[in-house]
């Protein structure tokens, strides 16, 4: 029995991870002001459909020999810098646009696909706006190596894709550091838009182009490509002579066809998450564009983020569980309804970005994986030197950091392995859903217990540090490498536990 029940489990995950395409990435933002200890919140889900692993490494500085040639995907090179900034890597194997950073001044950046109006890519390549074979995936990772604040990882990104032209026909990227985020929307070829979160207030990101009326003189909030409104003319997608102000948005998004959009006229996720934050029903349908962000109406904490990020329209009319009666919302809801977590969620991360502190203690990316309602939310602190075995694949950091290993990795990297983190709580998630409204209530009852004696905790830990690193800069980034992988190593031995526990008693012993 115990062995038709794990083929079954392993079965089950292949099934849930490779079903219909998902194209259903998230991120919330809030200023600083915005949030409850003064720190920049970026929250963002990854999510994708077809066989997953999610590689989650630290990548020290790196020095590149004079002359040294990095080389694109599709052909392109250009010069690399002498020596590029470590980052905290979490890499979605063969996925193109779901890699998540965070370099050693504590900039993230993440991204979300987002649809417009722009040609094909061929039809770019004719026209020149993508020229030696353009960037994409490795955008996100050069603002990682090169950037000490979030509006220079927009100007680096900008002038790659200035040089190369964007391979992607749409897609947003979120930079945030320890002062502030960056909203940078690309279109395909070389034309992008960005606009800087204002610090009193919140954005949710959900597959759709935020942006809308652009002031160009006003550079302290927004920058753009120099002929941004020219090309909308000579594309026929904006009138000037209509007496309107340009409006990113109207003019260059694609806009879903999804049910919900259709009869109420916005994104569900974006509306879903602008109620949860404002903690008001937005009326349907909606007239215009939804608000490029809004105000909370509270101090925003990190607890506060992952609960948004594991929002199933509980309580809502939207609900298609009715509380969790009819089964679980991974298999009854999709992204098209309004649903924030799924069953396609590789990843919740939560950035606490604190300025007052050096970035080694100041800087948190607080992770789950798998689905971000089943699992645990546990601080990996930039400081970091390294993440357990149990987090990643240890595959040659020289290989791994090429684009051809990225696309093409070694046979056997989507297989299944007891032994990793990705696995274990993915398939606690999957048990989970076995029996939703009996199982998530016994395992958010554990998790929440956990994660409140990681805040608890925080305070103190984070005062050692700091004394450790006036003191021994390596021992303290030692002392916080232990105690982030300490927390993460005992959330692992905890899932692997309920895992058993859930088996057996949906199984039998």
């Amino acid at each position: 029995m115990k062995k038709a029940a794990k083929i079954f489990m392993v079965s089950l995950i292949v099934f849930l991870m490779a079903s219909s395409p998902i194209f259903s990435c998230y991120a919330v933002i809030a200023g600083k002001k915005a949030t409850a200890d003064g720190s920049v919140l970026f929250a963002h889900s990854e999510l994708n459909s077809g066989k997953r692993f999610l590689n989650f490494r630290v990548v020290p500085r790196i020095k590149n020999k004079s002359g040294a040639i990095l080389k694109l995907r599709y052909g392109g090179t250009y010069p690399d810098i002498k020596e590029s900034y470590s980052f905290i890597w979490a890499e979605n194997f063969s996925s193109r646009g779901s890699d998540i950073y965070i370099n050693e001044w504590g900039v993230a950046c993440a991204s979300d696909g987002t649809h417009t109006k722009e040609s094909s890519r061929e039809e770019l390549i004719k026209r020149g706006d993508i020229k030696d074979g353009g960037i994409g995936y490795l955008l996100r990772r050069q603002v990682a190596r090169r950037a000490k604040t979030s509006r220079e990882g927009v100007i680096i990104a900008s002038e790659l894709i200035k040089q190369f032209g964007m391979n992607f026909m749409g897609v947003t990227l979120v930079i945030a550091d320890p002062n502030e985020a960056w909203i940078l929307s690309i279109t395909g070829g070389q034309h992008w838009v960005a606009q800087r979160v204002p610090d009193d207030e919140v954005v949710i990101l959900s597959n759709v182009n935020l942006i809308e009326e652009v002031y160009l003189k006003d550079t302290a909030n927004f920058l753009a490509s120099p002929d941004l409104i020219e090309y909308a003319v000579k594309r026929g997608w904006y009138n000037p002579k209509s007496g309107k102000p340009f409006n990113y948005k109207d003019a260059y998004d694609k806009h879903g066809k999804g049910w919900f959009e259709t009869k109420y006229g916005c994104d569900a996720r974006q509306w879903r998450g602008q109620c949860l934050v404002t903690g008001k029903d937005i009326p349907l349908p909606v007239k215009g564009n939804l608000p490029f962000s809004v105000k909370a109406n509270r101090k925003l904490t990190v607890q506060d983020m992952r609960d948004i990020l594991s929002d199933h329209l509980e309580g809502t009319r939207f609900d298609k569980t009715h509380g969790y009666e009819k089964g679980s919302p991974h298999d009854l809801l999709r992204s098209s309804d309004g649903v924030i977590c799924s069953a396609q969620n590789q990843e919740a991360a939560v950035f606490q970005l604190r300025s007052w502190l050096p970035p080694e203690v100041g800087c948190i990316y607080w992770r789950t994986t798998a689905a971000s309602c089943s699992s645990v939310l546990t601080p990996w602190y930039l400081g970091i030197t390294e993440t357990p075995a149990s987090y990643y694949k240890q595959y040659s950091l020289k290989k791994n950091l090429t684009v051809d290993f990225h696309f093409n990795p070694p046979e056997g990297t989507f297989d299944y392995d007891p032994k990793k983190a990705f696995w274990v709580f993915n398939a606690l998630e999957n048990l989970v859903d076995l029996d939703y409204k009996k199982n998530i209530k016994k395992v958010r009852a554990i998790w929440k217990d956990y994660e409140a004696k990681e805040y608890a905790m925080q305070a103190a830990v984070e005062e050692t540090a700091l004394k450790l690193l006036k003191k021994d800069k390596a021992l303290g980034r030692r002392f916080l490498t232990l105690y982030s992988s300490s927390l993460a190593l005992k959330a692992i031995e905890k899932a692997e536990k309920l895992v058993k526990e859930l088996r057996a008693a949906f199984y039998g012993s």
